[in-house]
C-alpha cells in the first residue's frame, strides 16, 4: 500500500477550500439581491471584474524566484490555451444562471452539479485513462445521491426542458474546464494557477459585459458601503482565492475525484443558510449533508492512498532501457576480451 504524498494531500485540501469557498458566494449574493437591485449576470460580471483587479494586484507584487519561477515559464501556456479555459469558465457561470433563470434553483443546481461529475469522468475515461474503480464509481453514485437529497428534499421545483439544457451545457462547460486543467497539469503545462485565474476571469469579465448592461450594471441601493463590502467579499474569496485554488488542485488530482470533491460546494451552502441566514435545518439536509461528506471522504482517501507517483488512475510507465551488450561479445558477434580497447582505425575501416 502506497503512502499518500505530501504533494497530493496539498492538491485534495487546496480542493476542499476551494469548494467551501464557493459555497460562501451563495449566501454573499442572497444579501446583495436582498440590498440591491442587482441581477445575477450583473453580479457575475462584477465577480470577474473585481477579481481580475484582486489578482492583478497579486500578480504585480509578487515575485518569484528560483526554480519554482523558472518552472513557471517553462510550463507557461499558449494564450489561445487560456482563452480557452476562459471560455469554458464563462460559459459554466452563464449557463447555470440561465438554468437557475429557466427552471428554478433547486432543479438548475441538481442538474449543473450532478451532470458534471459524469461527464467528468466519462470524458476522463475516454480521454485520458483515468480509472476510478468500483469504490470510486460507488462515491460517485453516493455524492449523486446525496446531491439529489439535498437540492431537491425541501421541496419541489418546476422542470423545464429549456432550463435542463441550460444546465447541462452548464456542466459541459465545467467539465471542460476541469478536464483541461488535469490534461494540462499532467503533461507539466499547467503553467501558474494565478495567471490561469486571471485570464479566466478576464475572458468572463469581456463575455459578460454586454449581457449585464442590458440587464442593469449599476446597483441601486440606500445600502451602498455593505453593497461595495459584499462585492469585494465576492470577488476575493469565491473567486480569485477560490479558483486559484482550484486550479492548482485540479492539475495535480484525478478529474472525477475533482467533480465530487467541489460539491462540498452545496454541503457550505447549506450551512452557511442554516447558521447564518436562519433556515430550517430538515432531515433532508441532514440526510444529503452526510452522504456528500460519506462520498467525498471516500475519494479523497482513495485519492491520497495513490501515493502521487505519476498519472493517476493510468498504467504505471517504466522508462525504456537500453539494450546492454553482452559481457564478452563484440557488436560483430565475435568473441572479444573484456578490456580490450576499441580501435577507432578498426572501426572506420570496417565502416568502408
Amino acid at each position: 500500500m502506497s503512502n499518500p504524498s505530501p504533494a497530493s494531500g496539498r492538491s485534495l485540501s487546496y480542493l476542499v477550500v476551494a469548494g467551501a469557498a464557493w459555497g460562501t458566494a451563495g449566501a454573499a449574493a442572497s444579501l446583495l439581491f436582498l440590498a440591491s437591485d442587482l441581477g445575477p449576470l450583473a453580479l457575475s460580471f462584477w465577480r470577474c471584474a473585481g477579481g481580475l483587479v484582486v489578482l492583478l494586484g497579486v500578480l504585480a507584487v509578487r515575485r518569484p524566484r528560483g526554480a519554482a519561477a523558472a518552472a513557471r515559464a517553462a510550463a507557461r501556456p499558449s494564450a489561445a490555451s487560456l482563452i480557452g479555459t476562459g471560455l469554458m469558465f464563462t460559459l459554466f457561470q452563464a449557463a447555470y444562471f440561465g438554468a437557475v433563470r429557466e427552471t428554478g434553483l433547486a432543479v438548475g443546481t441538481v442538474v449543473t452539479l450532478g451532470a458534471g461529475p459524469v461527464l467528468i469522468a466519462v470524458g476522463a475515461r475516454y480521454w485520458m485513462g483515468e480509472r476510478l474503480g468500483r469504490g470510486g464509481v460507488a462515491a460517485v453514485v453516493g455524492a449523486l445521491a446525496g446531491l439529489a437529497v439535498l437540492v431537491l428534499g425541501g421541496g419541489g421545483g418546476e422542470v423545464r426542458p429549456l432550463g435542463v439544457g441550460w444546465a447541462l451545457l452548464s456542466a459541459a462547460g465545467y467539465a471542460g474546464m476541469t478536464l483541461r486543467a488535469r490534461s494540462l497539469g499532467r503533461r507539466g503545462a499547467g503553467g501558474d494557477p494565478l495567471v490561469t485565474t486571471a485570464w479566466s476571469v478576464a475572458v468572463g469579465t469581456v463575455c459578460l459585459l454586454p449581457l449585464a448592461a442590458a440587464e442593469g450594471l449599476w446597483p441601486h441601493t440606500a445600502e451602498l458601503g455593505r453593497v461595495l463590502w459584499l462585492l469585494v467579499y465576492v470577488a476575493t474569496v469565491p473567486t480569485a482565492l477560490a479558483y486559484a485554488l482550484y486550479f492548482t488542485g485540479a492539475a495535480a488530482v484525478r478529474a472525477a475525484t475533482v467533480s465530487v470533491i467541489m460539491l462540498i460546494e452545496p454541503v457550505s451552502a447549506a450551512g452557511i443558510a442554516v447558521l447564518v441566514l436562519g433556515e430550517r435545518l430538515t432531515g433532508a439536509v441532514v440526510l444529503g449533508t452526510v452522504l456528500l461528506l460519506a462520498a467525498v471522504g471516500a475519494l479523497i482517501a482513495d485519492e491520497a492512498g495513490q501515493g502521487g507517483g505519476g498519472p493517476a488512475g493510468g498504467p504505471e510507465v517504466r522508462p525504456a532501457r537500453e539494450p546492454r551488450e553482452p559481457y564478452g561479445v563484440a557488436e560483430t558477434g565475435e568473441p572479444r576480451e573484456p578490456d580490450e580497447p576499441r580501435d577507432p582505425r578498426r572501426a572506420q575501416s570496417a565502416a568502408r
